[in-house]
Formats: structure tokens, C-alpha cells, sequence
């Protein structure tokens, strides 16, 4: 049985951590909002699960994940329902719920980034909000950005696996969460995250393993990567970045 993932069909968005999960592992799975219509696919099949009355757990947003009759919202819950599915998480409850807890403090990161550019309100454009991003931005770049890579470099450094993985000695959703983060915050705030990244080489040690991963390389390499663009969280604005 295929895993139906429903994300937006034109960006990475937080849908690219489930992704990324279900690509290294090599899984059986189904992009359906980037699907033909005309076979039932498409962002028609994934705004079903939202709004019809027929579904009893409906998602809030995309991305959610459909296994049979199992829907789950959130990225950190589709990768807490896929870790131990696709071989990508420790066995011990004590390494699922530390995988877990990283997952979602990569979670927060991803959140502050999006706020850069839109602090006031998701519905406004970012032109709207433009003088409060600036503002905003300057203190994700100094300040915020540096203390989370820190905070990763030090679980790097601390893992009893060694430092190339953030748990245990095997690949993790975490690990592959983490390279996405890099990505993202390279893409968006290339200056600031670069000075960041001196300070952390374990952590860009991470990023370039994960990157160089068989299936991962694969899927970088391919269509089905969806390019960074400024319609989804990790967004280029210069002014933004210093």
C-alpha cells in the first residue's frame, strides 16, 4: 500500500521533510496534489480530506499523510507515524521521543524563518509587512539562526553515536530534517547562515553526508525536487539577508 503525501504541488514547503523521509528510504509513495486530476489526484483530491464532512480527523492544512485509513497533519507527526515505518529511527522509546524533539525544534527554526517575512499576518503579502520583516529579520539573522545551529552542533558533538548523525550511529528523519534546514536557511539568508555555519562544521558535515546519501542524491538530481521560490517558507529577499 503506497503513503499518499498532500502538500501545495509548486513549493517544498514543510511538505520537503515528509518528502525527504520517503525519498532516502526508497518507500512506495504517492505526490498526490502534484498528480493528474483526471485520476482522481491533484489539489482537489487533497482539499477532499479537508473540507469534506465525510472525513473525521480532516486535516487543518497540507501536509498531511494517508496510509490506508490512518490521515495524519503536521510534519513532525507524519515523520513520528514514518520513522520507525521506513527504518529511520531508533528502536528505544528514548531515541524515538529525543528523535522526536529534534524534529519539532526544527520545526520552531522553520516557523521563526517564515516569520521573517511575513511577521504580521500570512494572509498580507510580504510588501505589506515589509518595514516589520526588516525588523524582524535582523534579529533571526544575528541572533537566532547562530543559536540554533549552535544548539544542533552541540547534539552533534554530544551523541554517543558519533557526530555524524544526531542519534545513534544510523540515518534519522532528524538527520535528513536538519540537511533540509541548511538548504532552506542557505537559500534564504545565504550571508547570515554561511557566518553561522564556520561556527558549526558538524553540522554542515551532515548536510554534505546527507546530501552525498545514494537515494537522496537521486531525488536532488531530479524533477521531483521542486526548486526553492519565494512562494513558500524559505524565501530570498536580499534585504532581508546581511
Amino acid at each position: 500500500m503506497p503513503y499518499e503525501l498532500h502538500y501545495w504541488p509548486t513549493i517544498q514547503g514543510r511538505g520537503e521533510f515528509a518528502r525527504l523521509a520517503l525519498e532516502a528510504a526508497g518507500a512506495d509513495y504517492i505526490d498526490v496534489a502534484r498528480g493528474c486530476e483526471g485520476e482522481g489526484q491533484g489539489v482537489p483530491a487533497t482539499m477532499h480530506f479537508i473540507e469534506s464532512d465525510e472525513v473525521q480527523h480532516p486535516p487543518f492544512a497540507p501536509p498531511f499523510l494517508v496510509h490506508g485509513k490512518v490521515i495524519v497533519g503536521q510534519s513532525a507527526a507524519i515523520l513520528l507515524y514514518l520513522g520507525p515505518r521506513l527504518g529511520l529511527v531508533g528502536k528505544s522509546e528514548t531515541a524515538r521521543l529525543w528523535t522526536h524533539q529534534l524534529q519539532l525544534t526544527i520545526a520552531d527554526v522553520v516557523a521563526e524563518a517564515h516569520e521573517t517575512h511575513h511577521p504580521v499576518g500570512t494572509g498580507l503579502y510580504y510588501e505589506d509587512q515589509k518595514k516589520e520583516a526588516l525588523r524582524r529579520a535582523k534579529e533571526f539573522r544575528t541572533a537566532r539562526i547562530k543559536k540554533f545551529l549552535a544548539w544542533f552542533e552541540s547534539v552533534l558533538e554530544r551523541n554517543p553515536g558519533g557526530s555524524g548523525h544526531l542519534v545513534g550511529a544510523r540515518l534519522s528523519y532528524a538527520d535528513l530534517s536538519l540537511f533540509q534546514l541548511v538548504e532552506g536557511l542557505l537559500y534564504a539568508f545565504p550571508k547570515a547562515s554561511r557566518r553561522a555555519l564556520k561556527k558549526a562544521p558538524q553540522v554542515m558535515a551532515l548536510h554534505d553526508s546527507v546530501a552525498q546519501h545514494k537515494r537522496v542524491a537521486a531525488y536532488l538530481a531530479s524533477e521531483r525536487r521542486i526548486p526553492f521560490n519565494e512562494d513558500g517558507i524559505f524565501r530570498r529577499y536580499p534585504e532581508l539577508d546581511a
